[in-house]
């Protein structure tokens, strides 16, 4: 009798053992699987925060090139490369002739 209650004893320690075994492996797989989607979404969020800082500068320049449109210089300088317009008292130079 006293046998028999070892063996009961030790089989339901092994179980146990083997039960928290179990559950911290699956912990550890788990914190590797979440450790790895993390990681993704950092490089996710890296690579959009250097799309958003990209767009910000286009932005500027856009935001910088409407400025410019609006100026006189920039009507001035329309007029004379694509249609060829001068002022009346202007000379003009052509060095390829």
């Amino acid at each position: 009798m006293i046998i028999g209650r070892k063996t009961k004893k030790r089989t339901g320690l092994f179980t146990t053992m083997c039960l928290v075994v179990m559950i911290c492996s699956i912990i550890v797989y788990q914190k590797d699987k979440l450790n790895k989607r993390r990681e993704a979404y950092q490089e996710q969020d890296q690579a959009l925060q250097e799309q958003i800082d990209t767009e910000t500068e286009r932005a500027e320049e856009i935001e910088e090139r409407r400025a410019y449109v609006q100026t006189k210089k920039y009507i001035e300088d329309v007029a004379r490369d694509k249609l060829g317009l001068v002022y009346e008292d202007e000379i003009i130079f052509d060095p390829g002739n």
